[in-house]
């Protein structure tokens, strides 16, 4: 992995209007024409166009902030969206909270929101050094940030917070990408025990690759599992323990979008009893979060509808409910075969979502020649009795 630098000279006032110029253009052109300035590298220079940009959407404030010092794409990457790191903060509460893996310090600077003592613990200290300037930028007086390992740190101090974050890197040096939390630096499953002697809440952020079942045999005392998507792309998975906590695990499908927020949760592999039947007026299409959280069953019970099929996660009813997910009025049902499309759907274009089929997406269309886009829905599923179905449908 690329070593993390701290080079005072790219917060000079012509290099942040040289980076801010530029935002928006060719980065292959760039460094073929070098850097304009004697002591930076272009790549440098590169490497905070890259990052700033990302920032622009996922980290508003810190890109309408001057002179804020960005890290590797590595590390934005990883880091939590101001999105999903306000939703995490407001699940928590307390005086102090202590951020062990802090990396470029989003969750932690919105902890400070809701926490009058926070702690930032980075093991990369040129890393730190930025977070903290640019903790200073953001006026965040209250974060004390420490350039330490944040498990080395927690075994030698004597404090003990309301709550430990973590959000291990998913980077291992010989392993490369991984999604195990053992795998993960820090071990959080390999310390435990010591999280626990300094803290009795743990919330830990996980990658949304990760198995939910394989990851609850790793950690003990799990009370809540969040899983967070945001405009239905599950960004990360959230663990939330509790000290010697042994009742049922609460299992939440969390769907952010603009200003509402879509919640839906259950007790983690609650056993319901399911309804099926064959398509209705409405059809119903699970958000992301819903089906990372494997809350198939669920919904049918929670809500009262009938599954079309056990393995097509796709949900129908004769009237109108409110859903977490999209909703379709269905106005054809028909057997699938390219004959029969092209005979009941006289379109040039349509929406194409496959659950339980046996072709994929660009498949269908290839036998089709259906283009995308429009107005129609058009659903290739299977239903309760296994017959291959396309269900021809209108958003609600």
């Amino acid at each position: 992995m690329k070593t993390l630098t701290f080079n005072q000279l790219l917060l000079e006032k012509q290099v942040q209007d040289f980076i801010n110029e530029n935002l928006n253009t060719n980065i292959a052109k760039l460094i073929f024409k070098g850097s304009p300035f004697e002591k930076i590298a272009i790549q440098e220079i590169v490497e905070q166009i890259e990052a700033k940009k990302k920032a622009e959407s996922k980290l508003p404030s810190w890109f309408k902030t001057p002179n804020i010092y960005y890290p590797n794409k590595t590390n934005i990457e990883q880091c939590s969206s101001e999105i999903t790191a306000n939703y995490k903060t407001n699940k928590l509460s307390g005086t102090s909270i202590i951020d062990i893996s802090g990396g470029f310090g989003v969750d932690t600077y919105y902890f400070s929101k809701q926490f009058k003592e926070v702690t930032h613990c980075e093991i990369n200290a040129s890393l730190s050094k930025l977070v903290d300037h640019n903790f200073k930028l953001l006026k965040t007086a209250q974060i004390n940030t420490l350039s330490d390992d944040g498990i080395e740190y927690l075994a030698k101090t004597r404090k003990h917070f309301d709550w430990i974050y973590a959000d291990p890197s998913r980077r291992n040096e010989l392993k490369g990408k991984v999604f195990m939390l053992k795998d993960c630096e820090p071990n959080i499953p390999e310390n435990l025990e010591l999280l626990l002697q300094c803290s009795n809440n743990i919330l830990i952020k996980a990658s949304p690759m990760l198995d939910i079942s394989q990851a609850l045999t790793e950690l003990q005392f799990t009370k809540e599992v969040h899983v967070v998507a945001v405009q239905n792309e599950v960004k990360e998975l959230l663990f939330v323990l509790e000290n010697n906590y042994q009742k049922e695990i609460c299992i939440k499908a969390i769907n952010i979008q603009k200003e509402i927020i879509n919640s839906f949760e259950s007790i983690y592999k609650n056993d319901v009893e399911v309804k099926y039947s064959l398509p209705q007026t409405y059809l119903y299409e699970p958000n992301s979060a819903i089906l990372k959280a494997g809350l198939f069953n669920e919904v049918s019970h929670q809500l009262n509808l009938f599954k079309l099929h056990n393995n097509s996660h796709l949900y129908t009813s004769s009237e109108l409910v409110n859903f977490p997910g999209r909703r379709f009025k269905v106005h054809k049902i028909i057997p699938y075969s390219p004959k029969e499309i092209k005979k009941h759907i006289p379109l040039l274009k349509a929406n194409v979502t496959v659950r339980n089929f046996p072709e994929s997406v660009t498949q269908i269309r290839k036998k089709t020649k259906l283009k995308d886009g429009g107005n129609e829905y058009l659903f290739f599923t299977t239903d309760n009795n296994n017959k291959h179905i396309v269900l021809v449908c209108l958003k609600v």
